[in-house]
């Protein structure tokens, strides 16, 4: 015989840590903080099973990554290039052009990935915070374009021009992980019911 039984999750009230009450059991401290089981509470979880799988992936996090890297390697590169234009020409420049050249295509990953975030947890993308971090995306995403076609098609590489546009590049990015950073452990609530797990309740043994 299988009945359904609710799975009980349990919240530490100090550091906010969530897990399974059957968990706290067995460990008997809080993971995150040590703190004792006698600090958690009964916690009940709102949001579907799918978005919660979204979001544990990183996907926005990991991908972020990748253009914080060309968005502070740009300048620093650039201005080692202007200040030293003999040290080592050969590797800065080919590496400054390799940077140029893939950042827009990063962004864009970095953009669709925080559209996806964006609407996963919160369910739309009509909110202040959250139009600002479009708008900063956009500028961007426009300074990076704008680097690629300075470097494609003017004659002189590396202009006062293009360290400007970088590091108004590097500004966005800066105001993107200050916004971003009020969101990480932010995430809008459905209606969704505790999972359910199955029980198997054994029949009492018969006394012949």
């Amino acid at each position: 015989m299988l009945e359904n039984l609710d799975e009980e999750l349990v919240r530490c009230r100090p550091c906010g840590y969530v897990m399974k009450k059957s968990e706290l059991e067995n460990v008997g401290v809080c993971p995150a903080c040590g703190l004792p089981h006698t600090v958690f509470e009964p916690y009940r979880e709102k949001v579907s099973p799918k978005r919660l799988f979204i979001l544990s992936l990183d996907i926005h996090p990991i991908v972020i990554h990748l253009s914080q890297t060309f968005v502070a390697m740009i300048p620093v590169l650039m201005i080692t290039h202007l200040l030293f234009p003999n040290f080592i020409p050969d590797i800065l420049s080919p590496v400054i052009d390799f940077s140029i050249f893939v950042f827009p295509i990063t962004l864009i990953g970095a953009f669709l990935s925080g559209i996806l975030d964006g609407l996963t947890r919160f369910k739309t993308l009509d909110t202040p915070l959250l139009k600002s971090k479009i708008y900063y995306g956009a500028a961007i995403l426009i300074l990076s374009f704008a680097m690629l076609l300075s470097l494609l098609f003017m004659p002189e590489k590396y202009t006062f021009i293009d360290l400007i546009l970088s590091l108004g590049a590097l500004f966005c990015a800066v105001k993107l992980g200050m916004m971003g950073k009020e969101l990480l452990n932010v995430i809008l609530p459905g209606t969704y019911q505790r999972r359910k797990k199955k029980v198997v309740v054994k029949k009492p043994a018969v006394n012949q």
